[in-house]
């Protein structure tokens, strides 16, 4: 693994390093990896096999256009440097003939960073053994990945950033006799055989529970406590729409009322990037840095949304190193006090949800959203868990749950990872405490 990402880190330099020849204004992105997939079904392996992977992006840019072409490094560079003079050739005849983008941005500036995180995974050959005995006697579905990744950019304007990391992650689900499910995520730099059987143990408390008759519920608004995985989905519809500058400008943002001051969230509220906490790249697809840590929400008030390059151009404003379409990269939702054995006492009666799923605006002016319940979610009464419930859909806003119906929020957080692989292995994820809120609206 490590000498295929050596080997692509000499192929990058050199496209680089070719590049610097050129007249035009160019950007150029690399994504890479060298990853170790499985597959478990029934607790037993059902597939395995690695992955190594790079992918080099370049972007030409003159007379006002752009055009990119996109190509994969084979990590020998006499080749990769073939195929860079390919792409360039190609794009030299393509872009004059593209329609001008009058919001283009140039590159600029002089940037540079390197940021290499050091990891301890075993072998595969040893993590798949530490698992399936582990979860010996279960009904253990996931998918494991794990290997070093790299994000790298470079551009006309001599910045220059490289990212590497090595971690894993685990996403997976426990099913009981009944097909009811409970489901986990297991992501570090660091293997602990110990810390994957201690949250197997928890979890399947759970699953024990979920062998009970489901309870249905009507709908109607009920105390809710929503687990970090749950709290986690809530926080990604806000890269839809919600902290991004331009949806501001162009009005469609669900936190237009907080800005103008109509609304507010409670005091306990925070939310921020925080590069330093959450593994992900700081520079963007401009080659700008963004701050280690950038606060969005502070005590329930805006602070500041995220802001491109581009829609600093278009409306005359100072980008903060959001990259192009303005999304969260690495959110972090601050701790509250409410004490991980609490929990279940503090909430007395009502609902503790596990996961969400299905999330949508319902009416994103107004901050509405939309999702259903899913996997391990119960009825709780006297501080105790009475039934697992059938799936509810739910209506709210986030002025109710991040505002005057929040109780509380765990003095703990969890890092829920980013598991997509479409292309590649995604990086970062989002962390956050559980949260209590009162009056949570249940509409089916």
């Amino acid at each position: 693994m490590a000498d295929f990402i050596a080997a692509i880190a000499e192929s990058w330099q050199t496209c680089v390093t070719a590049l610097a020849d050129l007249s035009l204004a160019w950007r150029a992105e690399l994504v890479a990896e060298s990853s170790d997939f499985v597959r478990f079904n029934g607790g037993a392996i059902r597939q395995s096999g690695t992955v190594q992977d790079a992918q080099m992006q370049l972007t030409l840019m003159t007379q006002g256009r752009s055009g990119y072409r996109r190509f994969p490094l084979m990590g020998v560079p006499a080749i990769d440097e073939a195929q860079l003079r390919e792409a360039v050739a190609a794009l030299c005849q393509e872009v004059p003939e593209l329609p001008p983008d009058p919001f283009l941005v140039l590159p600029e500036g002089s940037q540079h960073s390197r940021v290499e995180q050091e990891g301890a995974i075993p072998p595969v050959t040893e993590v798949i053994p530490a698992i399936v005995g582990a979860v010996r006697g279960l009904d253990f579905t996931g998918l494991y990945a794990g290997g070093p990744q790299v994000r790298a950019y470079a551009d006309s304007a001599g910045q220059a950033h490289w990212f590497q990391t090595v971690s894993f992650n685990l996403d997976y689900s426990l099913f009981n006799a009944q097909q009811r499910a409970v489901k986990g995520y297991y992501a570090d730099r660091t293997w602990d055989l110990a810390a994957f059987c201690a949250q197997i143990q928890g979890l399947s408390t759970q699953l024990q529970f979920l062998a009970q008759p489901a309870k249905t519920l009507p709908p109607g608004r009920y105390r809710t406590y929503f687990a970090p995985a749950a709290v986690a989905e809530l926080v990604g519809m806000l890269s839809w729409g919600g902290v991004s500058e331009a949806a501001m400008r162009q009005g469609t943002s669900a936190l237009l009322p907080l800005r103008r001051g109509e609304r507010r969230l409670a005091d306990s509220f925070h939310l921020r990037e925080n590069f330093q906490a959450i593994p992900a790249p700081r520079f963007n697809d401009q080659g700008d840095l963004a701050p280690a840590q950038l606060d969005l929400i502070s005590q329930g008030e805006l602070q500041q949304t995220l802001i491109s390059q581009r829609t600093a151009k278009e409306y005359g404003l100072t980008p903060n190193g959001a990259v192009q379409g303005e999304y969260l990269r690495a959110p972090e939702i601050a701790p509250g006090t409410l004490a991980e054995d609490e929990i279940l006492t503090t909430l007395d009666q009502g609902l503790y949800i596990a996961n969400l799923h299905y999330l949508n605006w319902s009416d994103q002016a107004t901050g509405r959203i939309t999702g259903m319940t899913r996997y391990a979610c119960f009825w709780v009464e006297q501080g105790r868990w009475v039934a697992p419930i059938e799936n509810l859909r739910f209506d709210e806003s986030l002025y109710h749950f991040w505002g005057e119906g929040l109780l509380g929020l765990t003095a703990t957080q969890t890092l829920i990872p980013a598991t997509d692989t479409y292309e590649h292995r995604s990086l970062g994820g989002v962390l956050v405490p559980g949260m209590l809120v009162q009056d949570f609206s249940y509409t089916l």
